[in-house]
């Protein structure tokens, strides 16, 4: 048991180090990639990497993007994974299975194979470049969100919905009032596993935007390596902090929500 103890926190140690790293790489007046710079002294550690950083490139509006950016990702892949994942699983129709298979196909599709063709439709066809709709598109429907709630909802009695068309509930209704109260871990996990990529997506968003005060973020970091960076004391500190600000709201979410998105309770709903 000891044993299995030490493992654990061993493996804890090297996952965590990184983000130790980075956070005292952050605070380091002066910059030390060695090894020993992970144990700085006192007097080397300042805040001036975070003003420089967003005097760079105004950490606040580039946040405000990125929280745009991934909440419209996020409300598309509940609203349409949702009515998506409902339909596969309940809804009887031709071709159903074809739908989920071509649905699990595109899944194996990377999106840079994509990327030319929707630049084209969306900038050319839709004239929404530099625009959150343009950024928000081609993210708006999540296959793997689809079928996460497939799934879910296949675990769910089918008594409750013929029990709901008995008493002349429409689908939308049954959906709203009977399967999606039951399904909220699988709400909840959406969302965690939706976040991370459109938090930190940068090639998309990169392409799409140019006008700087719609840019998230990671495009915003990526810019002020490759403009600014050279004229600033410790651009090494400045990167490593704005780095920090991108991956807090990441970390304080799993941390907060980690208990309960993979927890549900299915037979709630079913009285004996």
């Amino acid at each position: 048991m000891r044993l299995k103890f030490v493992a654990l926190l061993v493996g804890a140690f090297v996952f965590l180090f990184p983000f130790y790293y980075m956070l005292i790489g952050s605070l380091q007046a002066e910059p030390d990639p060695s090894v020993g710079g992970a144990f700085p002294n006192p007097a080397n550690l300042t805040g001036h990497n975070y003003a420089e950083i967003n005097s760079s490139i105004h950490l606040g509006r580039s946040l405000i993007n990125s929280g745009i950016f991934t909440g419209g990702v996020i409300l598309g892949t509940l609203v349409f994974g949702v009515l998506a994942g409902y339909a596969l699983a309940r809804l009887q129709f031709r071709g159903r299975g074809m739908v989920f298979n071509l649905m699990l196909l595109i899944q194996v599709v990377p999106f840079q194979l994509l990327t030319i063709p929707l630049y084209v439709l969306i900038v050319r066809s839709y004239g929404l470049a530099d625009s959150y709709l343009g950024m928000i598109l081609p993210f708006l429907i999540n296959s793997t969100a689809v079928f996460v709630f497939r799934q879910y909802f296949l675990q769910l009695p089918a008594e409750l919905f013929d029990a709901a068309r008995i008493d002349g509930a429409s689908e939308l209704s049954i959906l709203w009032r009977v399967a999606v109260p039951l399904v909220r871990p699988a709400l909840l996990t959406a969302v965690l596993l939706t976040f991370i990529g459109p938090w930190n997506e940068f090639l998309w968003p990169f392409l799409i935007t140019k006008q700087q005060d719609l840019q998230p973020l990671a495009v915003s970091l990526s810019n002020y390596l490759t403009t600014v960076s050279a004229r600033a004391a410790n651009p090494f500190g400045a990167v490593l902090a704005g780095a920090c600000v991108l991956a807090a709201p990441a970390v304080a979410l799993f941390i907060v929500f980690q208990r309960r998105f993979i927890s549900t309770n299915l037979s709630s709903g079913v009285k004996g």
